[in-house]
């Protein structure tokens, strides 16, 4: 028992000190998302005028690429707030995965704005309207350093946080956005081509669900309780059975809580020797398998003596 005792503390601290971290990393990146929140928010207003002064859709599609940016930063903000606040008697986990739903919620609404911009485009390349193609140049070059200077700003949280990646991406396509509206506005203004404006916009809609859609099945995956892609499951239960004194693994399951925090639980059955001496020393070989290996913390592993689970039945009447 002492070795399994002194081991489940040792991890209890480790546990603490993960917290600590996290929450750390959620003050850094709140500050970096406020930032660049006010300055696109800020941008978005002028994306706005700018498309409606210049008749350009592909400035105002940007502007809905940017609204959803908006949108992003807000919810990846409320979701590192929220995702501090501790743990109840009811939500045992605290609040993480809201930053789980709203990546999700995000990637849904990007992808309903594309597709109005595509039919939006689509009127407009049956009849093309005249657009001031000068205003759309310096409007887009504009947001093309507001998105370079937040991109840069979150680029530092985005290997942690699937949040804050959602964030960085949405800035990166922004400026790619803002890229291929320059290129349009310059060849409006220049050659006096219409089609460049819908066309543009079309490539823009392409480009937001093109980076949604990995968003989206990120979070969906996490939501639905996969295992993270990292983490080969029968690899996890093949090095358990390489613990000496482990006969079986059973109900093993891996999950995210949300991003970069993963859980496992599973039931090892123990059989052989005195049992009782060996469970505390096989659970604490499970737990280093577990942490070195797979770095997997939050664990919960349950040991059963060999015919546990006849027993069970037997008095269950299955």
């Amino acid at each position: 028992m002492g070795a399994g005792h002194h081991h489940h503390h040792h991890g209890h601290g480790h546990g603490h000190a993960h917290g600590h971290d996290h929450a750390r990393a959620g003050r850094d990146n709140a500050r970096r998302l406020t930032i660049t929140l006010a300055l696109q928010a800020a941008y978005l207003v002028a994306e706005v005028v700018g498309g409606y002064l210049a008749n350009s859709l592909s400035l105002l599609a940007d502007a809905g690429h940017m609204l959803s940016d908006v949108a992003a930063l807000a919810l990846s903000l409320f979701a590192v707030w929220i995702a501090q606040k501790p743990a109840t008697a009811r939500r045992t986990f605290g609040y993480y995965r809201t930053e789980i739903l709203a990546a999700l919620a995000n990637a849904a609404t990007l992808i309903a704005i594309s597709i109005y911009i595509f039919w939006e485009a689509a009127q407009r390349l049956r009849a093309p309207e005249p657009v001031a193609g000068l205003i759309v140049v310096w409007v887009a070059v504009g947001g093309l350093l507001v998105n370079g200077i937040g991109a840069a700003l979150l680029h530092g949280g985005r290997e942690h946080s699937l949040n804050i990646r959602g964030a960085w991406l949405h800035l990166m396509t922004d400026a790619a956005g803002n890229v291929g509206v320059i290129v349009g506005g310059v060849l409006i203004w220049g050659w006096g081509l219409a089609w460049a404006d819908p066309v543009v916009s079309i490539l823009i809609g392409v480009l937001v669900i093109w980076s949604s859609w990995g968003l989206l099945k990120d979070s969906l995956g996490v939501l639905l309780e996969g295992a993270p892609s990292h983490i080969d499951v029968e690899a996890v239960r093949a090095a358990l059975m390489e613990v000496e004194g482990v006969e079986s693994v059973h109900d093993l399951h891996v999950w995210s809580i949300t991003s970069g925090m993963e859980a496992l639980s599973c039931h090892v059955v123990v059989g052989g020797r005195d049992e009782r001496r060996v469970s505390g020393e096989i659970l604490a070989d499970a737990h280093l398998v577990l942490r070195q290996r797979f770095g997997l913390n939050h664990l919960t592993v349950q040991i059963e003596p060999r015919g546990f689970q006849e027993q069970d039945c037997v008095a269950l009447g299955c």
